[in-house]
């Protein structure tokens, strides 16, 4: 059963482009990793610079450990913090970031 995730993250004002152009070409090897480690669906959304991602997944604690120890995503990250000023955390801290429910319908 999966679950969702609701994360904040932020692109810096002069980097929007970039950030938007890099996530039209997101490696195949990196989606296929994002699938295996347990998502379903992973969604952005931007407002501004505001980011807002909706992740379904079966177990994201242990999809953000599996993910933060293959190169790939390594690479990604590392690519995704020169473009950002709030960063995907994934440190184990981060597996408590998520953005709390506030109403459903």
């Amino acid at each position: 059963m999966s679950t969702r995730v609701a994360l904040h993250t932020k692109v810096r004002s002069d980097r929007i482009e970039e950030y938007e152009a890099a996530h039209r070409e997101v490696p195949a090897e990196l989606r296929e990793a994002i699938r295996t480690a347990g998502a379903t669906s992973w969604t952005i959304w931007r407002s501004g610079t505001d980011l807002f991602h909706l992740i379904e997944v079966e177990d994201y604690p242990k999809m953000i450990a599996e993910l933060n120890e293959l190169p790939v995503n390594i690479a990604w990250q590392a690519r995704m913090a020169e473009l950002l000023d709030i960063v995907h955390d994934y440190s184990s801290e981060g597996a408590d970031a998520s953005l709390p429910v506030v109403w459903e319908l």
